[in-house]
Parts: structure tokens; sequence; C-alpha cells
């Protein structure tokens, strides 16, 4: 080997090592502080598009996830309501059977009728307050219905129909009017026939909005599965093992400290030319 002061390659393929050694080292301290082996488009350009494409989706679930939240929440109101309105009409086949009681006074009819007349006012009361966010099935204020986000491409949609419980409005579930009677016993019989198909359709609105309640929370389920699934699989692209990295930490630690040392031996290597030109 050559010996020469302006060529050191010892010295040279020292260095190469330590500044290898270096990068190392700072990639792995760079992995343990993220708690990411792939942090960056430069650690793995495949790797890391394929992560942010599912981290993009899994922030639309959560979209998903508050528009079904609010979809479950309009539901469980307009079924309070309609179950509160079951509840009401219930009552009232109790008053209007009475006034079909042919022995009574009028003092007594007058009473059975106002009593009747207040439980239609709790009705509309019941409707009009049935909101949430706005939103009414029950007063006629949605036509027909309302569709709720199902999938992170905002393509698919699920359903709420409106049930038009309003009194005296066409196409209603209820079939009563605000103006009905019970002051005579043929007003009492007609308001019975009423009554009664206004009760059956309650219960077909309320069997339809708990069917669509049910899908709905079902699907609510499954849109939280499938983000904690992506999140997953996200994890498994990306995620550090931080044992692995520990261990591999304190290898390149020492490997850095030999090279340092190695270096140094190194640059001291041309020092033997002085002893050549020594007296």
């Amino acid at each position: 080997m050559t010996i020469s002061v302006n060529t050191n390659k010892p010295a040279m393929i020292a260095l190469q090592a330590l500044n290898r050694n270096s990068e190392q080292l700072a990639a792995s301290q760079n992995r343990i502080n993220t708690g990411l082996k792939i942090s960056g488009a430069k650690d793995n350009a495949s790797v890391y598009a394929i992560a942010q494409s599912q981290r993009a989706d899994i922030n639309a679930l959560g979209a998903v996830r508050m528009s079904l939240d609010r979809a479950s929440s309009i539901a469980d109101v307009g079924i309070a309501a309609g179950e509160s309105i079951s509840d009401l009409l219930n009552e009232m086949k109790e008053k209007v059977i009475a006034a079909r009681d042919t022995s009574l006074d009028t003092l007594a009819r007058d009473a059975i009728n106002s009593n009747f007349q207040s439980l239609l006012r709790q009705v509309q009361q019941v409707v009009e307050n049935a909101a949430f966010d706005g939103a009414n099935l029950l007063n006629n204020s949605i036509t027909l219905s309302i569709e709720f986000l199902t999938d992170a491409d905002a393509v698919g949609a699920i359903t709420l129909s409106a049930q038009n419980m309003a009194l005296g409005t066409t196409g209603a579930v209820l079939t009563l009017t605000a103006a009905m009677d019970v002051l005579t016993v043929t007003s009492a019989a007609n308001v019975l026939t009423e009554l009664t198909n206004s009760m059956k359709g309650v219960n077909t609105a309320l069997a339809n909005l708990g069917a669509q309640a049910r899908q709905i929370d079902a699907h609510k389920g499954f849109v939280s599965k499938l983000a904690d699934v992506l999140e997953s699989g996200v994890g498994n692209l990306v995620d550090a093992d931080l044992a692995k990295e520990s261990a591999k930490l304190q290898a390149l630690q020492v490997q850095q400290q030999l090279g340092a040392q190695a270096l140094s031996i190194a640059n001291e290597a041309p020092q033997i030319v002085l002893q050549l030109f020594r007296n």
C-alpha cells in the first residue's frame, strides 16, 4: 500500500462507514420517535401511497358515522313521538267508547268531549315537537324521505321514510281531524271508525320506523368495524416494531462509537511519514 499524506484510503473507508451508520441511526431514532417505520414517501413510496389512501377512507368513514348517528337520532325521536301518539290514541278510544253511552247527560258528554279535544291537541303538540336537528318525520315537513351516507365514496344511501301524522293533512297516517268531537252518539261512532283506522296506521308507521332504525344501527355498527379494520391495516403497513428498533438502536450506537474510533486510528496512520524524515 502506498504511504501518502495526500490520500488516506483507510480514513475514507472509515468515514463512509461512519456516515452510513449515522444515517441508519437517524432513521432508527425517527422510527422510535414517530412510532412509524414509514412516515413519509421517501421511506417507501408505494406503501406510503397505499396508507394515505386508506387514511382518506378512514376519515371519510368518520363523516359516514356522523351521518348515521344523525339518522339514528332522528329515527329515535320519531319513534318516541309515535309511541306517545299511540298511547294518546288508546286514551282517546276510551273516551270515544264512553261517549257512545246513550244514557249520558249533556254535562257528562261535554266533559268527555273536552277530554277528547285535549287529547287531540296533545297529539298535535307531539307531532310538531318530534324534531331533531331540524328534521321532523311526522309533521309533513318532509314529504317522502331523508337519505343518509353509507360509504366513504358518498355513493350509497340509507333512507328514513316520512310518516305523516299531522292532523287534517292529505295522506296522513291519522285520519282524525282537529275539528272532530264526541258530543253526540252519532259523532262518537264516526270518530271511533276514524280512530280505529288511525291506530292501525300509527302501528304500521311505527313498524316501518323501527325496521329502518334497526337497519341504520346495524349499518352504523358495520361502518365502525370497517373503520377499525382499515386502521389496523394501515398500522400493519406503517407501524414500527419498537422492540426491534430499540435493539437496533443500541447496536447502531455501538457501531457509531467503533466507527469513530476506527476513523481516528485511520487519520493517525499518515503520521508514520514523519518517522521516515527523522535524522
